[in-house]
């Protein structure tokens, strides 16, 4: 059946973000036919784009497909065919605006409209796509719909530029690696901590990846701390692979007991050793036999795992090999899109 399988992706996404261009991979390694409806233009205007593009395509397809982020596409798509929808919601509005990152007031005409989003583009789904159990659990807790509708995709990465690199052996520095945002879920002012209680030893060095990290952290002291502007993606695989360890996020809001994220991901396929906040979430995929496993919100213990794995290159090893053939097992792009086939063929 497979081989005459025609997925529509549909929306306002980008083909190339991560979660987005597993799944097209995994499904074309996995011999289905993906086409693509989607528009890059603004406002309302995108609407009718996709309207316009849907209809030439509306008979090509067997399941749509809309991909993250989707919100109002997915209302949109509901309208639009009577053929099985299936809904990438990966990151909810109002969880990562108004819970998370706060930029949202609790109450607020905005926040209601994100909740309301949230809940109808769910609800309108055949399916609904999320990455981990923990976030089926805050769906369906918080917006009263049924657990049947909810399949986990783990998020996985891409293996067309990940891959496993050895470190220049000339290279004396212990380098501790991260790149993210600074958004409360990811703790980098925990990170910026640790490396503070780690001032002394001038052999360890982090590098702290992106813009607003830099921005927001210029004026911090630490001489043991490079900042880096954001860089492309095929760049930042240099840094991870010049890397000893590598950071998760170590945030104390609700959000980060919820996600495994794509950095997780992305470190352990070029098989270094990470270290990432204890989580429900993160325990459905790895163990602490796979990753350093500490306490969220703990410089204290980010800098105690830093110093043992430094010390102790027989366990980095350890972590990074059991990790990645984890990563292998479980969450490249072949294995995610055999997933989200079997999820296709039960509707």
């Amino acid at each position: 059946m497979n081989n005459k399988m025609t997925i529509c992706f549909f929306g306002r996404y980008d083909p190339n973000y991560a979660r987005n261009r597993v799944f097209i991979q995994g499904l074309r390694q996995n011999n289905v036919k993906v086409i693509e409806c989607r528009s890059d233009k603004k406002g309302f205007l995108k609407y009718f784009d996709l309207i316009k593009k849907h209809w030439k395509i509306r008979k090509q397809y067997d399941v749509l497909f809309v991909a993250f982020p989707g919100f109002q596409s997915m209302i949109l798509a509901r309208f639009l065919t009577r053929k099985k929808v299936i809904f990438d919601s990966f990151a909810p509005l109002y969880e990562s605006e108004v819970l998370d990152r706060k930029n949202i007031k609790k109450g607020s005409f905005k926040a209601k409209y994100y909740w309301h989003l949230d809940r109808l583009s769910a609800k309108w789904a055949d399916v609904v796509l999320l990455d981990t159990n923990e976030h089926i659990k805050y769906f369906v807790g918080d917006f009263n719909l049924s657990k049947e509708k909810f399949r986990r995709n783990f998020v996985g990465s891409s293996l067309d530029l990940l891959s496993p690199q050895e470190k220049n052996i000339t290279d004396n520095e212990f380098i501790v690696y991260y790149h993210g945002s600074i958004t409360p879920l990811q703790g980098t002012r925990y990170i910026l901590s640790a490396a503070k209680l780690l001032e002394k030893y001038k052999d360890i060095g982090f590098v702290l990846v992106g813009s607003r990290i830099k921005r927001q952290f210029k004026n911090k002291t630490e001489k043991n701390v490079s900042f880096i502007e954001n860089v492309p993606f095929k760049e930042l695989i240099n840094y991870i692979n010049k890397a000893d360890v590598c950071l998760g996020i170590f945030g104390d809001t609700s959000k980060t007991q919820r996600v495994i994220p794509n950095k997780v991901y992305e470190c352990v396929a070029c098989k270094k050793p990470v270290i990432t906040a204890d989580t429900l979430a993160i325990r459905e995929l790895f163990t602490d036999e796979d990753l350093f496993l500490i306490p969220i919100a703990s410089p204290e213990k980010l800098a105690e795992a830093i110093l043992k794995l430094k010390e102790n290159p027989t366990l980095r090893e350890k972590l990074s090999e059991n990790a990645y053939n984890k990563f292998i097992q479980k969450a490249t792009p072949k294995i995610l899109g055999k997933e989200l086939i079997k999820i296709i063929n039960e509707i």
